[in-house]
């Protein structure tokens, strides 16, 4: 198999996947925001785009985890998974994210890319390849403890801020609050950029190492840096309406108090977790926090189905990538001519599912408008 064709197909795609975190993860940011009406669809996901491109210079300690943390090494301190083995569990997470993508659905890129690589290096190299003392320490208990933690924060700082604040809903004193929510957005999108921006380039990294083109415990190189700040970037400024909606509109009806609650939570629980070098969702987080200020005002609905709906996403995230990506190990790791009916196929997916959201886009001009409940029929265009 052609080494330098695979570690090129790996940054390709690790790339791919870095782009789809983007627009996958906007609605992170600046979901409430656009709800609210605090920032203008367009102005939100450029805004975005910008702080998470400034974020993935900020910090690498995510990355660090990702590359020296979850893979073992042998005696001799080479990584148990090879470039191939890393394409296939990149195809995983990137397909899942188009899968959720396409359905609304936020679901953890984080564990969609966990998922694909422990897959991958499961079925390629056994199970001692895997470290799951840290994959316990460093993924499991965060996702359990952090949107718990975010939910309870911005639960508490609803309360807080409407038993303070009784004139809440006076136009002046919303003003004040959409002015606030766009600093407090503004610092998720920054908190963003310092964490899921880290993960591809901790991908990248751990190829480069199992290639034997970079020193071991060595962190990303700065062309690595630079492309995968590039890449999420870019793809934030596109949008991610269809996710952004769901967040935004169909967990729970957001005022601007509750927005700056659930922003400024988020951001908070998300950049501790980045100078902890903890990989934490960033969707989950924001998610558990929409929750909280749903809960944390009165008489405000938590739209359960929705919520259980995400739950159960983020539970089959890291085994349906898992899954995926290790069919694509069986595939891929027999010959280069396998590594191409790989990519070639993950193309022809990921085309289909465009083709499929186009019959019914999310845009930056409905994105604030209710989907259809189940029974109900669409309007074309929604």
């Amino acid at each position: 198999m052609d080494l330098t064709l695979t570690v090129i197909l790996v940054i390709a795609f690790a790339l791919l996947f870095d782009f789809t975190n983007g627009f996958h993860d906007t609605a992170n940011a600046m979901a409430t925001s656009v709800a609210t009406g605090a920032l203008k669809p367009r102005v939100a996901v450029v805004l975005a785009a910008v702080l998470n491109l400034i974020g993935a210079f900020l910090s690498t300690e995510v990355a660090k985890t990702i590359s020296s943390g979850i893979i073992n090494t042998d005696s001799d301190g080479r990584e148990l998974i090879t470039p191939a083995l890393i394409f296939a569990g990149l195809i995983g997470a990137t397909l899942w994210n188009f899968v959720t993508w396409y359905l609304g659905l936020p679901s953890s890129s984080s564990h969609a890319l966990f998922g694909g690589l422990i897959g991958a290096a499961l079925l390629g190299s056994g199970i001692g390849a895997v470290n799951f003392g840290s994959v316990v320490t460093n993924i499991v208990l965060p996702a359990l403890l952090a949107p718990l933690v975010a939910g309870v924060a911005a639960l508490i700082g609803t309360v807080i801020v409407y038993r303070t604040t009784r004139q809440a809903t006076v136009p002046h004193a919303k003003g004040a609050f959409r002015i606030a929510q766009t600093v407090s957005a503004s610092l998720v999108a920054l908190a963003h950029g310092t964490s899921d921006a880290q993960k591809t380039m901790g991908v990248i990294t751990l190829t480069l190492v199992a290639a034997n083109l970079q020193q071991p415990d060595t962190g990303p190189q700065f062309w690595v840096i630079l492309g995968c700040g590039l890449a999420i970037a870019l793809g934030t400024a596109i949008g991610g309406w269809r996710i952004m909606r769901t967040v935004g509109t169909r967990i729970t009806d957001v005022e601007s108090p509750q927005g700056f609650a659930a922003e400024a939570s988020s951001a908070a629980t998300i950049l501790a977790a980045s100078h902890l070098g903890f990989p934490l969702s960033t969707t989950q987080v924001v998610s558990g926090s929409v929750v909280g200020v749903g809960l944390g005002k009165r008489l405000a609905a938590v739209h359960w189905g929705v919520a259980g709906r995400i739950g159960l996403g983020w539970l089959l995230t890291l085994p349906a990538a898992a899954a995926v990506g290790a069919l694509s190990a069986w595939i891929a790791v027999s010959s280069t001519i396998g590594l191409g009916i790989v990519a070639v196929g993950a193309i022809a997916v990921i085309g289909v599912i465009y083709w499929l959201s186009r019959r019914a886009p999310v845009t930056s001009g409905n994105v604030n408008e209710q989907q259809p409940q189940r029974g109900e029929k669409a309007e074309v265009g929604a």
